[in-house]
């Protein structure tokens, strides 16, 4: 039985699509939450950590009860305290974000019960949700493969509200801590132009800007990460680690789409499938491909209909990848 931890907010979401419509519902873990459920049926558990606001606590557990594999046992809300998003999308993968209220941080309290996970899957989307402690702890008394989405540690919210990109300044303090990094191109620029002298052109998102990836691959593989795994939005993934004594470039290609209706929690979705790709093969290949059907999978619709069982999720993968 495979045992898998997802740690983050559940924030109650306001979304306005690129289409101009609009979308509430229960977002971020809730994704990879479902998606794993799903993927898993039978043969594993989901357990969603995390801390919410009293009055959300009854519509996050239905929105899980059909699901028999996922325990909440670790969904708490005694201290009243959980997340609260707007999203305005102006066009299909750039938004404008706005926070108007904030989780506690997920503390080594939170997981003391899960020290028989087979992975961790890290899901923030601000920089505070997450303790470094709550790693260390994981590293030094359990055995669970952490993966960890870099999207909270670059992200900011001022006290208006208003979320901004930042730079992860302190990041090789959380290298050691991670198993399996993953983040978006994006996200990359964010955790290494802090490197370089710092220009308005600099922190300015340039999707074409790649170059920096293998200096970076190399810089965060020495410090201790195994899988570092950086999204290329439709164009796919590109994956680095250590083979043969040297680092090993991998680029594994999308599953393409035609009609994207929401794209919101792609990232968090690729990151479960990370997890279930590890948990089930042991192979970062496959890995990829998993959480590139998840992340695609995500963008087909409003609801989390658009995940699917095993089957049909492989079959899916058979359309894209001969090795599976």
């Amino acid at each position: 039985m495979i045992k898998i931890a997802v740690l983050g907010p559940i924030p109650r979401d306001t979304i306005i699509t690129h289409l101009d419509e609009t979308i509430k519902k229960y977002g971020c873990v809730t994704h990879p939450v479902i998606a794993l459920a799903k993927l898993l049926e039978e043969d594993g558990t989901v357990i969603p950590v995390t801390t919410v606001h009293k009055k959300d606590r009854e519509g996050i557990l239905k929105l899980f009860s059909p699901f028999s594999n996922i325990d909440t046992k670790a969904i708490s809300s005694e201290d009243d305290k959980g997340t609260v998003i707007e999203l305005n999308f102006v066009d299909q993968n750039n938004r404008i974000e706005k926070q108007t209220a904030c989780m506690r941080p997920i503390l080594p309290k939170d997981i003391a019960e899960l020290g028989d996970m087979d992975a961790f899957v890290f899901v923030p989307i601000t920089d505070f949700e997450i303790s470094l402690s709550t790693l260390v702890h994981i590293k030094e008394n359990m055995k669970g493969l952490v993966v960890f989405d870099a999207h909270g540690p670059t992200t900011t919210m001022a006290i208006t509200g208003d979320r901004y990109r930042k730079f992860w300044v302190d990041m090789d303090e959380w290298l050691p801590y991670i198993d399996v990094l993953k983040m978006n191109l994006e996200e990359s620029q964010a955790c290494w132009l802090k490197n370089e002298y710092v220009s308005e052109e600099m922190v300015s998102y340039d999707e074409g800007k790649v170059d920096h990836l293998d200096d970076m691959a190399a810089h965060v593989l020495k410090k201790g990460i195994t899988y570092f795994y950086v999204t290329l939005d439709s164009r796919g993934c590109v994956l680095y680690f250590y083979e043969n004594g040297g680092i090993k470039k991998e680029f594994v290609k999308s599953i393409f789409m035609q009609n994207v209706v929401d794209t919101t929690g792609c990232g968090d979705s690729f990151a479960g499938g990370l997890a279930y790709g590890f948990s089930l093969y042991k192979d970062p290949i496959k890995a990829a491909q998993y959480a590139n059907a998840l992340g695609a999978l995500r963008t087909q619709g409003k609801t989390f209909d658009v995940f699917k069982n095993r089957k049909e999720t492989d079959a899916l993968i058979r359309q894209y990848y001969s090795d599976i």
